[in-house]
């Protein structure tokens, strides 16, 4: 029974967010501030990542002034809040292997300091001391307090309706935590 840890590295690893509305969409990128993925026998056990909430980047706007208003507004109380939540976090309470790399994930996620208990599929790949692991997230940001423009809180919005769910697209990559070396000690008599 071997028990091995991965340190995500941010600088690898992101968030794709997707947001809808009415009259399109808009998507993006989310940076992974940092984490861990746990394994037993080779297998997903557990796993923790910390999502930088000030990181999130527009990508289908390219006009900046534009472009900044946005972010900015995804970042107020109206979204994300993220000054006073700077970080929202993912912890897995349990991986359900499915077939090769593939796992049924279920774990916690929490947004402006609200827990909520989500299911999604998983890929995951290790290859020596790295893994990577992908998934899709649907996330209905009313139960998160995030009720801006949300048919099911305003009326008559129009073509201002911004759905509730929006997908977070998850890319990790890890590298496995160097273990501390083991010297062994001279037995006196």
């Amino acid at each position: 029974m071997e028990t091995q840890q991965f340190n995500i590295i941010g600088s690898q690893s992101l968030v794709e967010w997707v947001g809808r509305k009415v009259t399109g969409a808009h998507n993006g990128t989310i940076a992974i501030k940092e984490g861990t993925l746990t394994f037993k026998d080779n297998h997903l056990l557990s796993g923790r990542f910390v999502i930088d909430t000030r990181s999130i980047k527009i990508l289908d706007i390219t006009d900046p002034v534009t472009n900044a208003q946005f972010a900015g507004h995804l970042a107020s109380d109206d979204f994300f809040s993220s000054e006073q939540y700077p970080e929202a976090i993912f912890e897995i309470s349990y991986a359900e292997p499915i077939n090769k790399g593939a796992y049924h994930v279920t774990g916690n996620l929490t947004i402006k300091g609200i827990t909520q208990l989500i299911s999604f599929n998983a890929q995951v790949d290790r290859s020596g001391n790295t893994v990577t692991a992908s998934g899709k997230i649907t996330v209905d940001r009313t139960k998160f307090g995030i009720k801006f423009r949300s048919g099911n809180f305003f009326q008559n919005l129009g073509d201002t309706l911004i759905y509730n769910n929006f997908d977070l697209g998850t890319h990790l990559t890890a590298q496995a935590a160097t273990q501390p070396e083991v010297t062994a000690q001279p037995i006196h008599a």
